[in-house]
Order: C-alpha cells, then sequence, then structure tokens
C-alpha cells in the first residue's frame, strides 16, 4: 500500500499548493492599486522583464520564421500552392506559435530570473524585513513584478510573430523565388483580425498572466536555501511550458469551436 499512500501525499500536497497559490494571487491582485502610485517600480520591471528579453524574442521568432518558410514551401510546391506561403507563415505564428513559444521563451529567460530573486530575497530574509518596517512585500515587490509579465508576454508575442513573418519573407521571396506580390496580397486577403489575430492576443494575454504568476508564486514558495530556490527555478519552466500548452489546447478548441 505504499505506492497508494504516496500517490495520495502527492495529490494532498499538489492541492495544498494549488490553494496557496491562488491565496497568493489573491493577495496581489488586491496590492495592485497602491501600486501604481509608484509607477517607476512598474516601468523599472518593464525594462528588466519586457525590453532585455526583446533580443532573444526576436532572434527566436526570425529563425521560427525562415524554418516555416523552408518546411512550407518544401510542402506547398507538390500541390502547386507555393503563393499561400506567407498566409501559412503569417497564421501559424499568430494563432499558435508566436504566443506559445514567447510565454516559453519568456519563462526561461524572465521567469527563472524572477524566481530566483524573489527566492533570494526570501532566502536572505529580505521579505521579513519589509514586514517588518510595515512595508507589505506583495505591494512593494512582487505586484510590480507581476504586471510588468502580464503587459510584456503579449507585446513580445506581436513582435515575435511580426520578426517571423519577416523570416518567412526572407526565405520564400528572397531565398525561394515566392512572389512578392502573392505572398503579402494572401497574408492581406486571408488573415482576419477578429478570427486569427485576436484569437492570438487573447492566448498572448492568458499565459503572460500565467506564466508571471508561476514564476512568482514559485520564488515566493521556495524553500529558502539555495538548493530550493533552485528547485524553484527549475519548476517555474517546467510548470509554465506544461500550462501553457495545456491552456493552448484547450483554447485553440474553445475558439475553434
Amino acid at each position: 500500500m505504499n505506492w497508494l499512500q504516496q500517490l495520495g501525499r502527492a495529490g494532498l500536497n499538489f492541492f495544498e499548493r494549488l490553494g496557496r497559490g491562488h491565496i497568493f494571487l489573491f493577495y496581489v491582485l488586491a496590492g495592485s492599486p497602491g501600486m501604481f502610485i509608484r509607477f517607476r517600480l512598474l516601468l523599472q520591471q518593464l525594462f528588466s522583464i519586457g525590453v532585455l528579453s526583446l533580443l532573444i524574442v526576436a532572434v527566436a521568432g526570425l529563425f521560427v520564421g525562415m524554418v516555416l518558410g523552408l518546411q512550407g514551401y518544401n510542402t506547398l510546391v507538390d500541390f502547386g500552392s507555393e503563393e499561400s506561403l506567407g498566409v501559412m507563415v503569417a497564421l501559424s505564428l499568430v494563432q499558435e506559435l508566436g504566443p506559445v513559444l514567447t510565454a516559453i521563451l519568456f519563462a526561461a529567460r524572465a521567469g527563472t530570473s524572477l524566481t530566483a530573486e524573489i527566492g533570494l530575497m526570501k532566502a536572505t530574509e529580505q521579505l521579513s524585513g519589509m514586514e517588518m518596517m510595515a512595508v507589505d512585500p506583495l505591494q512593494r515587490v512582487i505586484a510590480p513584478r507581476f504586471w510588468a509579465g502580464f503587459i510584456s508576454v503579449p507585446l513580445l508575442a506581436a513582435i515575435f510573430s511580426a520578426v517571423g513573418v519577416f523570416g518567412g519573407y526572407f526565405v520564400g521571396v528572397g531565398l525561394l523565388g515566392v512572389d512578392e506580390g502573392a505572398f503579402w496580397s494572401q497574408i492581406q486577403s486571408r488573415v482576419d483580425f477578429y478570427d486569427d489575430v485576436l484569437n492570438g492576443i487573447i492566448k498572448s494575454v492568458v499565459f503572460g498572466f500565467a506564466a508571471s504568476w508561476i514564476a512568482l508564486y514559485e520564488g515566493y514558495d521556495a524553500v529558502p536555501t539555495s538548493e530550493g530556490v533552485s528547485r524553484a527555478t527549475t519548476r517555474t519552466v517546467v510548470h509554465t511550458s506544461l500550462v501553457v500548452l495545456g491552456l493552448d489546447v484547450i483554447m485553440t478548441a474553445l475558439m475553434f469551436d
């Protein structure tokens, strides 16, 4: 019966952490209005989280768009539909790859940084020191980072998709000889704002909310040791990736229904 006891203990621990995570989120949202009084804190985190993640997102978007251009051309040319390369690249990026890969890259670059930073602040008792000085760490430290991540992910996803389309254009038109007019006209006529672009925006907003929440909670709930912080950082990447992919399946099914 040991395996049954271990399974039950794991289930109880999971729901306990899930409950603590929702309580943590409630207090962060409740303390958010006071954060806007110190708007400078939000701007600092937008630079640290968003602007410093821009390079890796743009480079990844360029490479993903180029790969889509190569693979898409090899598939479409067999059917004589290589003029549809532009719309294939654009829809793949806007609807799926842009929001999903941006959220995963955000977790790998900025999410781990947030988790390690909060975890080390907890390990060195900086958060406890703030509480002793009557400063709410959730309002002063956590809330600006949460909202910076929430704002940054949709903007980074838009940049990822835009750069990816130009990567597909460079490969398709510049290297493989697809007609330039057909490439852009297909995108203009087939990509709809409400059915395609808006769905990608909604996904990126949800993914940004989830990725920021997970990264900050893992740091705040980390065991205050070097090993505990390292494990929390690993959990951030793993949990964010799984949650983003699971949410993507659910939202795609709802949107296309």
